[in-house]
C-alpha cells in the first residue's frame, strides 16, 4: 500500500544504493551524522515466501517517508507505518507464486536513503477453493444456515485458523454465532437463535494466507445475502395439519398426510426442526432412489408438483392429489408431506429456500446431518464443534 507520509524532508538530500547504504547527504551535514539504514523482511533471493508471512519495513536513525510494495499489476499491498514512523507492516494477504517490489524511503540525520527489494511467494501445491450457500445476492428464510464446503480437506491442526478467518456481519444490528464442522471439508455457521427478519449479512472468507493443510493454501471471498420475512410453520404428525405463520401471525392450517405406520417404521415421518433447501415446480419421485426395489410392494415412480425438500433423506412438502380423502385425517404417504394441489402451490409460492417448517409428535427424529439440520441442537451443543471452543 502505497504510504504517503506527509514528513518533512531534509533540504539537502542524497540517495543510497539499493542495499540501503546511504551516501553523504552534502557538504554541510555533520560528518560524524550516521546515515539512516533501511531493512526488508523478507529479503531477495528467495521464491518460497509463506503467504501467512507479513511483509516489513524498517528503519534504523530515521523515519520512513514513502514505503511501497506492489505485484505485477501495479496494485499495491495493504499495510500501514507505526506512530514512531519506523516501521511499515503488511496487512493484505500475499498472493500465491508473485513477485512483490518493495520501494522505500527514509530520512535520517545524514539525508534521505531508498531501497528498492523484491520478494517472490511460495507456489501452494494446491489451492481450497470454498463453495458457499446460500448464492450471493439470494433472499433466504431465518432457518438458513452458512454452509463453506472447501475442496481440499482441512488439517485438524488448521481449523482454528480457518475458523479466525470466516467472518460474518449483520445489519442493522449484530447477531450472535457459530462454526461447526461437519466433516474436514464442510462447516456450517448458525446464529444462536433464527436470524432476525429483514437482516443482511455479509460472509467474509478471508482464507487466502491460510494454509489448510501441508502445501494447500485457501481462497479468499465475499458473499452478501438477505433473510426475508420469518416463515415459520409447524407439522402436527398425530393432527395431521401443517400450521403457517409469517412474521408471527398465522397464514393458513393446510390439512396433510404424512408417513404411514408399519413396514417396521421406516416410512414415519421424523420429527425435528427442518429447513426447505430446495424448491421445484415439478419432481419425479422415484423411490428407489430412497432404496426400496421396483419389486417391493410399496415401489412408487410419481410426478409430483410444488416439491419443496426439507432432507436429504428424500422427505418433501408436496402436492398429493391421490391422497386428498387422507389429509387431516390419515397418514398414508411414505413419509412426505402431502397436501392437495392448491394449497401446494399456496405453500410453495409463498416459501424460499431457508424457511423453517418444525415437525412435532413423532418418535422418530431427524438424523445428524440429514438436511440443514443445525437446530436440533442448542446453542451450547452446537458451539461444541467449533474449533475456537467457548
Amino acid at each position: 500500500m502505497l504510504a504517503g507520509l506527509a514528513l518533512p524532508l531534509a533540504s539537502c538530500q542524497s540517495t543510497a544504493s539499493s542495499d540501503g547504504a546511504a551516501a553523504p547527504a552534502s557538504s554541510a551535514a555533520s560528518p560524524s551524522a550516521v546515515p539512516a539504514t533501511i531493512a526488508v523482511t523478507p529479503t531477495d533471493a528467495t521464491a518460497d515466501v509463506r503467504l501467512d508471512a507479513p511483509v516489513t519495513v524498517s528503519v534504523k536513525d530515521g523515519t520512513l517517508q514513502d514505503v511501497t510494495v506492489s505485484g505485477p499489476d501495479g496494485a499495491p499491498l495493504e499495510g500501514a507505518l507505526d506512530p514512531a514512523g519506523t516501521t511499515w507492516t503488511s496487512s493484505g494477504a500475499l498472493a500465491p507464486a508473485t513477485r512483490y517490489a518493495v520501494h522505500a524511503v527514509a530520512t535520517g540525520a545524514a539525508g534521505q536513503v531508498t531501497r528498492d527489494s523484491a520478494l517472490t511467494t511460495l507456489t501452494p501445491v494446491a489451492t481450497a477453493f470454498p463453495a458457499v450457500a446460500p448464492l450471493s445476492g439470494s433472499t433466504v428464510g431465518v432457518g438458513m444456515p452458512v454452509i463453506v464446503t472447501l475442496d481440499e480437506p482441512v488439517a485438524d491442526s488448521a481449523r482454528a485458523a480457518v475458523e479466525q478467518n470466516l467472518h460474518v456481519t449483520t445489519q442493522p444490528a449484530p447477531v450472535e454465532g457459530a462454526w461447526n464442522w461437519i466433516s474436514p471439508s464442510k462447516l456450517e455457521y448458525r446464529p444462536a437463535d433464527y436470524w432476525p427478519a429483514h437482516t443482511t449479512v455479509h460472509v467474509d472468507l478471508d482464507l487466502g494466507d491460510v494454509e489448510v493443510s501441508p502445501g494447500v493454501w485457501g481462497k479468499t471471498r465475499d458473499i452478501d445475502f438477505t433473510v426475508g420475512s420469518a416463515m415459520v410453520s409447524t407439522v402436527d404428525i398425530a393432527a395431521h395439519t401443517l400450521t403457517v405463520t409469517r412474521d408471527g401471525a398465522v397464514l393458513r392450517t393446510i390439512p396433510v398426510t404424512l408417513g404411514q405406520t408399519g413396514n417396521g417404521g421406516k416410512y414415519i415421518t421424523r420429527s425435528g426442526t427442518k429447513v426447505i433447501m430446495s424448491l421445484e415446480a415439478t419432481r419425479q419421485m422415484d423411490a428407489e432412489t430412497t432404496g426400496v426395489s421396483p419389486d417391493d410392494p410399496n415401489y412408487y415412480n410419481v410426478a409430483t408438483k410444488y416439491a419443496m425438500r426439507l432432507t436429504n433423506s428424500g422427505e418433501f412438502l408436496h402436492a398429493a392429489p391421490w391422497s386428498v380423502s387422507s389429509q387431516g385425517r390419515a397418514n398414508v404417504s411414505h413419509g412426505c408431506t402431502g397436501m392437495s394441489t392448491a394449497d401446494a402451490k399456496w405453500m410453495f409460492d409463498n416459501s424460499k429456500v431457508g424457511d423453517v417448517v418444525s415437525y412435532v409428535g413423532s418418535d422418530r427424529t431427524i438424523e445428524p446431518g440429514n438436511g440443514f439440520n443445525v437446530w436440533n441442537e442448542t446453542f451450547p451443543e452446537w458451539k461444541a464443534g467449533s474449533a475456537l471452543g467457548a
